[in-house]
């Protein structure tokens, strides 16, 4: 049974989302290249080990920033590609090359999840020597 029609419109309808989605991106990156920059000079200062942890991190947010970059990159040439397929009629072809732009567009969001949960884990680590006051009075007879 042959899929429905794509319509030259529907792959258009990502490209907005893909440009805000890589915008998204690049300022997390940029964020993450201001930290990289104060925690090194803080760590070449004292070598504190848990800076070498907040480092460590880092360079894997970065590993994954960049992955998820690469492929809402490929989701957005996909969708190129698909445009043009269809706007020259190759129906199968088009809806292949759509189906792909999603599965990249897909990929990129699962990355950027895992980036948050590190994100998150970060900034616990940050905050670990902190003891909140709450705890301070939920500890006292």
């Amino acid at each position: 049974m042959p899929l429905p029609e794509l319509p030259l419109s529907t792959p258009s309808l990502l490209f907005p989302a893909i440009s805000l989605l890589m915008l998204a991106y690049t300022n997390r990156f940029l964020g993450l290249a201001a930290v990289v920059r104060s925690l090194h000079a803080a760590w070449r200062a004292n070598h504190e080990p848990v800076l070498l942890a907040q480092i460590h991190s880092l360079r894997q947010r970065i590993r994954l920033i960049k992955l998820m970059q690469t492929f809402g990159v490929l989701s957005i040439m996909m969708c190129v590609v698909c445009t043009t397929l269809l706007f020259f009629g190759r129906q199968p072809a088009g809806q292949i090359t759509f189906g792909l732009s999603l599965l990249l567009m897909l990929a990129s969001l699962a990355l950027s999840l895992w980036e948050i949960q590190l994100s998150g884990k970060a900034l616990d680590l940050q905050l670990s020597d902190v003891r909140c006051q709450d705890e301070d009075t939920d500890a006292s007879p």
